[in-house]
Formats: C-alpha cells, structure tokens, sequence
C-alpha cells in the first residue's frame, strides 16, 4: 500500500461536473490499495473575483482580512471535493490548512511554511479516510492568524504535507497532459517531457513556467520526494520530476536543452548616472530588500570616463515596481544619480537544459536564432544551466519559437493539448 498524496488546480476543480470526475479519479487510487491525500485550490477563477471584490470594497485591504476572504475559496472546493466523494460510497474528511498542521511565518499574502504537524491528517488516513486539505493557507505561529502563500501556494501545500507524511509520491493534476519543451499556446509543436531533474524544473518555474511553483520544486528536491505532473482531464503518463532523470535503465539520454520558458510579468528599471563609488550599488540594493523586492537581472554599464557616473538596471516583477520606485527616489539626494527609467513592455525567454554543460556553442545557436528573427536582446543572465534574456514584449512569441526550433524541440506531430484553458 502507498501513500499518494494529489494536488487538483482550479481548473481541475472549476465546477460541479469536474469536481465530480476528480472525486471518481481519487475514489479509483483508493480502490486500487492506496492511502489518498488530496490538497485542492479554490474552483476556476475564485481567487481572482475575490480579489476583484476586495478591491471594490476597499482600496487597500488590511492583509489579515484579505487573507480570511481569500481562504474561503479552498474551503468551498474541499467540501464540496468531500461530498463528492462520500456520493461514491467512500468516506472523506475535509481539513483547512490550520486544522491539517500547516504552520507559517506571520507574513500575509506571502507566508512561508515553517512546519507541517498533521496528527489530524495522519487519523484520518489511518481511519480509512480520504484526507481532503485546503490548499494555499496556513495557521501563523506567532500570531495565529489565518495565513496565504502566494500565488501557487497550493502546489507548495501538497509537496509540503507530502513531506511531512513521508508519501511514497506528490501527484500535481492540472490541465496538460504534464511538463512541455514550452508553453503550448505559443508553441502548438511542444513536446512533452517524460522525466526532468529537480534542477531544471527550478530553472524553468522561476523564469516563467507555470506548470509549477517554484517554492514546491525546491521543497521536493530538499526532501527528495519525486513530483508527478499529470493532467486531470486525460490518462496518460505525464511527467515525473526526480533528481536524476537520466540514470541507467530509464532509456533516457540527457538533453542539450530540456526546454524554453516565458515570463510577461517582470519590469525593468534603470537607475541613470549613479556615482561611480564604493558602497552605492549596495545602498539601492539594500532599499530594494527592505521593501521586501526580489530582483531578478542586473546589468551595471561601464563607468562614463569623463563624468565618473554609471546606469544600473534590474528586473522585477511588474507588481513590485511602483513600490521599487516610490523606495529608490526617497535615496536619490542621498545616492545623487540623475534619474529613474521604467519599462513594463518586456519579456523574459529562457533556455533551460543540464546538458549545456558540456556542449559549446548553446549561446551562439540562441542568439543566431533571434537574430534571424529579428528579436533585439536587451539583458543576458546566465547560470549553469539556464540562459536567459530580456526582450522587448511584442518580441516574446517569435523568440520562444525560434529558440524552440532552433535546438530541434519541436515535435513530430501536435501533443499538447490545454484542457481547461489556463495551463494550471
């Protein structure tokens, strides 16, 4: 008997006909001998009319009340997820994430899990019950308030009590048929991936893949617990996310390029004519962090010889930047630079792979395939195995592409297939 814990997104839970189909695809893993462990999001697009709704009520709600509000559409899903269930004869218990022992910092709209205590989870299972957790929510530790985390935070929930349960697995259901070479709206020829590394699944969640969260694809790989990503509207195999994909007896040989990822959500800043001094880059970067900003590219120009002065730019998230901005120009007396510079009509293209390690000429190949394309490059940042680029926003479907067909991705016939139609 294993324990198989499964995530099911908004899409997968979108109204009453899917919510029936996801409770008889669970009642199936019970019947076939396992302990079933379910975390659900709130149904379709919930989360985002509450959001809607707290902002016709006020402009800037306080982040508790936000939270409270924002809870309530997991909890709608779980129990109607449980009712569901208990029609097909089989008893569920439905928990919010504070009653299934997810414990966070005191952080709303952003809080990080601090631990996971599910006793109450752990009685249900060994019950004979089907365990059904609120997603995206937990209980802080300080405070005991009702906490979110943010944006996939579901995802984050189920590798978490995953973990926590010590599951032989973390089934992640969503609305394609697993992990793609790129988004398949952009690129009809994408193929899917059978296997990946944790590695390269961080890479490809942190510049723009939606498949899965970031936080959840570090989480996994911490406790080594491989991560199943299929799709709730089909069968077929989907994608397994482990730490080495590539070992003896898979058949599989590794990748130059596991894949090309997107992101529209980042912003660039350009700080113009900062003083080419000791300490100053540190000083915008520190007011940046005490405003709570997390910065993805940076590139810093050579110092003008005659003026002795330098530009800095970054990239954000494009929810961020006006709080950036506000933060930067209260230290311009301070700093002296000259001025600020905003961008919101950028994207970001990626190319993400283990084997480029050990093959030359990936960059060239990349940046010959834009070219041909016509796609400017803007910025360039690197790591061992990501590369990555910044691009004007028009620019963003031909370079994802051309990147694509220019390391052979495409596939020989169309795979992908979007079910629900937001790709998560």
């Amino acid at each position: 008997m294993a324990l198989v814990v499964q995530k099911y997104g908004g899409s997968s839970v979108a109204d009453a006909s899917c919510i029936k189909r996801v409770a008889q695809r669970i009642v199936a893993t019970k019947k076939a001998g396992n302990d079933v462990v379910v975390i659900v999001s709130a149904m379709g697009d919930t989360t985002d009319e509450l959001l809607d709704l707290a902002e016709q009520v006020s402009p800037l709600p306080p982040g508790r009340e936000l939270d409270m509000l924002l809870t309530s559409g997991e909890r709608i899903s779980m129990a109607l997820l449980a009712m569901a269930i208990a029609n097909l004869g089989h008893e569920a218990r439905s928990f919010t994430g504070s009653q299934a022992g997810v414990i966070t910092d005191s952080t709303h709209g952003k809080a990080r899990i601090i631990d996971v205590t599910p006793s109450r989870i752990r009685e249900a299972i060994d019950q004979g019950r089907i365990a059904i957790v609120a997603g995206f929510q937990g209980v802080s530790q300080d405070t005991k308030d009702i906490t979110t985390l943010g944006r996939g935070g579901s995802d984050t929930t189920a590798v978490a009590l995953a973990a926590a349960l010590q599951a032989d697995v973390c089934e992640i259901y969503t609305d394609v048929d697993g992990v793609f070479t790129a988004d398949p709206r952009i690129v009809s020829a994408a193929r899917q991936i059978p296997r990946i590394s944790y590695d390269e699944m961080m890479e490809m969640a942190a510049c723009g893949s939606k498949i899965l969260h970031l936080r959840c694809v570090e989480y996994a790989r911490r406790f080594d617990l491989p991560i199943h990503v299929r799709s709730s509207f089909s069968t077929k195999e989907g994608t397994w996310v482990v730490s080495d994909p590539y070992t003896e007896g898979t058949e599989m040989e590794q990748p130059i390029i596991s894949g090309v990822a997107h992101d529209r959500s980042e912003a660039k800043i350009t700080v113009v004519g900062v003083p080419d001094k000791v300490g100053e880059a540190a000083s915008i970067f520190k007011t940046l962090a005490d405003a709570e900003i997390n910065i993805d590219m940076i590139v810093q120009n050579v110092s003008a010889a005659a003026t002795g002065r330098t530009d800095i730019s970054f990239t954000l998230p494009t929810a961020d930047a006006q709080t950036a901005l506000t933060s930067l120009k209260k230290i311009q007396a301070q700093i002296g630079y000259e001025s600020l510079l905003f961008d919101d009509q950028i994207g970001k293209v990626s190319l993400i792979g283990a084997g480029m390690r050990s093959h030359p000429g990936v960059t060239a190949t990349f940046f010959a395939a834009l070219a041909d394309v016509g796609v400017n490059i803007e910025m360039i940042s690197t790591s061992e195995i990501r590369i990555s680029v910044i691009v004007g926003q028009d620019g963003v479907d031909a370079a994802v592409t051309a990147a694509h067909r220019a390391f052979s991705l495409d596939a020989d016939q169309v795979e992908a297939v979007v079910y629900g139609g937001s790709g998560r």
